[in-house]
């Protein structure tokens, strides 16, 4: 991989409420920890670190985040990948119909900025871009090109030498990573009110996996869960249960998920939606001490589930997992 540019700008539908922003910032960390929100709608990503596990470039990244958030959420997102948070934010607003612009090298980062007219470089007023245009700078190249002091008379001196660097594709900002959240959720809506038990336990377990996979990726362990059922006519019913001790593994999250439904004695209830929320999360080197059973099933189980983590991230979500999460499917 050649690329240097890590940076990505996902922008938000403009529709979007905060729900559903709060769920593409989940799905962020699942590929990154470095994620800097950028509300109400938008984000940014240091993927480099990424790269390595996930064996494609930032674009190719970019790209099967876009479809993960699309197919999971139904959230429609751009996404700039630059070198720059500049760049990457100029970038995600001409995404064109691919959704994804990638500029993967300097070359690529001028070729693209310098015919851009200058209200679309990121960072620049309405006031500013007047300002410039009557000095004859019509496109963000022009800028680029002009002698900083002039630059500097025109807009004052700090936001010129500014505004003048983006243009050039320089923007010395990093991604300012911020506290992981306390809870995460994820939700799955059936298309048809169910009252099937085995397809509501196997959504369950789905939603488990999808947590643990999170959680596991932010370096997090969570010490309770809530269960949200919304039921045929708009309903809901919602039941929170501790964990034993704190734990990001997909068989603990299974087993506390399972009790919560069970606790609820659903009997002949049409479901609609259900939604899982990992609750009290911490990081987990605060979690209790791994701990040695007795449970040889169990131990096979932990020993793989870094194995299937690693299976998922590279070739994408779900590739492998339980085998009981996909009987909805059947």
């Amino acid at each position: 991989m050649t690329s240097t540019s890590a940076i990505w700008h996902v922008r938000c539908r403009p529709d979007t409420s905060p729900e559903d922003y709060r769920h593409v910032l989940d799905l962020l960390t699942g590929f990154t920890p470095q994620v800097q929100p950028l509300p109400p709608l938008a984000a940014l990503a240091q993927v480099r670190g990424s790269l390595r596990l996930f064996a494609v470039d930032a674009g190719e990244l970019a790209a099967r985040f876009r479809v993960q958030a699309l197919v999971q959420t139904g959230i429609d997102t751009h996404i700039g990948v630059a070198d720059t948070w500049a760049t990457a934010a100029t970038a995600s607003a001409r995404v064109g119909r691919s959704g994804v612009l990638h500029l993967p090298d300097h070359r690529a980062v001028e070729h693209f900025l310098a015919p851009l007219p200058i209200q679309a470089l990121h960072g620049i007023g309405p006031a500013q871009a007047a300002q410039l245009q009557r000095y004859g700078l019509h496109t963000v190249g022009a800028l680029a090109a002009m002698d900083e002091a002039v630059v500097c008379r025109i807009l004052g001196g700090r936001a010129g030498r500014t505004l003048r660097a983006r243009a050039r594709g320089i923007d010395p900002r990093t991604v300012a990573v911020q506290k992981m959240p306390e809870s995460t959720s994820e939700s799955f809506a059936f298309d048809r009110d169910v009252y099937d038990p085995a397809l509501v336990r196997a959504a369950l377990l789905d939603l488990a996996v999808t947590l643990g996979d999170r959680i596991r990726g932010r370096g997090q362990v969570a010490g309770g869960l809530t269960l949200t059922v919304r039921l045929a006519g708009g309903g809901t019913t919602e039941r929170t249960r501790r964990l034993p001790q704190a734990s990001a593994h997909t068989e603990d999250l299974r087993t506390g998920t399972l009790r919560l439904l069970d606790a609820m004695a659903f009997q002949r209830a049409r479901i609609r939606r259900l939604t899982l929320t990992a609750e009290d999360l911490r990081p987990a080197d605060e979690g209790p001490g791994t701990q040695l059973s007795l449970d040889h099933a169990r131990e096979a189980r932990l020993r793989l589930e870094p194995v299937i983590d690693k299976l998922n991230a590279r070739y994408g979500h779900r590739v492998a997992g339980p085998a009981a999460a996909y009987r909805r499917a059947s």
